[in-house]
C-alpha cells in the first residue's frame, strides 16, 4: 500500500518542479566562460536541444519521485532520492540556460511529468530488483543521449557544451550507484527497446513544443 504521507510529498514535489524555479547547490558548469556570439539558427539549436535536455529532467524527477513512492526497501529509497536531488540541479542548469539563449520551457511539461510518475511508480511496485535495474538502464540511455547532444550542439557554445559534459559525467555515476548496490536485474531486451522508443517521441516533441 502507497504510504499516503509519500504520496503527498511527491505531490508536493510535483508541484516545485514544474512550478518553481530550481535551485544548484553546485556552480553552473560552465558559468566562467563567456557568452559565445552565436547565430540566429545556431541559438534555436541550443535552445531547442536544451529544451530537450530539460524535459529529461523534469521525466528524472517524476520517474525517481514515482520509484522512490512504491520501493520496499529503504536503501533503494535513499539512492532513488539521492539521484533526485542531483537531477535538480540539472533542472536547475538547464532552465537558466534556455533564459540565457532567450528560449521557453517545454509547453508539455505537466504531461511528461505526470507520465514520467506513471511510469515510476510502476516500477517500484515491480520490486527492489527491477526498480534499480530500471534506474540504470534509464542512466544509460540518458548518458548516451546526452553524448549525442554534445555532437550536435554548436562547437562555440561553450557555455551550453560545459552543462551537458557535466549531466552525461553525473548520469554515468548515477547509473553505477544504482549497480553497486547488488541485486539490480538486468530488464529485458523488448523493455530497453520501449523505453528508447518512447524516450525518442518525448525528445522529438520537446525539440518542436
Amino acid at each position: 500500500m502507497i504510504d499516503i504521507d509519500k504520496l503527498i510529498i511527491g505531490f508536493d514535489s510535483g508541484l516545485r518542479t514544474l512550478l518553481i524555479p530550481a535551485q544548484t547547490a553546485r556552480p553552473v558548469p560552465g558559468k566562467e566562460l563567456p557568452e559565445a556570439e552565436l547565430t540566429e539558427m545556431e541559438k534555436r539549436l541550443s535552445c531547442a536541444l536544451m529544451r530537450v535536455n530539460h524535459v529529461g529532467e523534469v521525466c528524472a524527477q517524476a520517474l525517481y519521485q514515482g520509484q522512490g513512492l512504491t520501493a520496499r526497501n529503504e536503501v533503494v529509497q535513499q539512492v532513488l532520492m539521492q539521484a533526485a536531488r542531483e537531477e535538480t540541479e540539472h533542472l536547475a542548469w538547464t532552465e537558466r540556460r534556455i533564459a540565457e539563449l532567450g528560449g521557453r520551457k517545454s509547453l508539455l511539461n505537466p504531461l511528461w511529468y505526470g507520465g514520467s510518475f506513471v511510469i515510476g511508480v510502476v516500477a517500484g511496485l515491480l520490486g527492489d530488483k527491477w526498480n534499480l535495474g530500471f534506474l540504470a538502464e534509464t542512466e544509460h540511455q540518458v548518458e548516451a543521449h546526452l553524448a549525442s547532444h554534445l555532437q550536435h550542439l554548436p562547437n562555440n557554445d561553450e557555455k551550453s557544451r560545459a552543462i551537458v559534459a557535466q549531466m552525461k559525467s553525473d548520469e554515468a555515476n548515477h547509473a553505477t550507484m544504482a549497480l553497486s548496490y547488488g541485486g539490480a536485474e538486468q530488464l529485458p531486451l523488448p523493455v530497453k527497446v520501449a523505453m528508447n522508443l518512447g524516450s525518442k517521441v518525448m525528445t522529438r516533441t520537446a525539440y518542436w513544443v
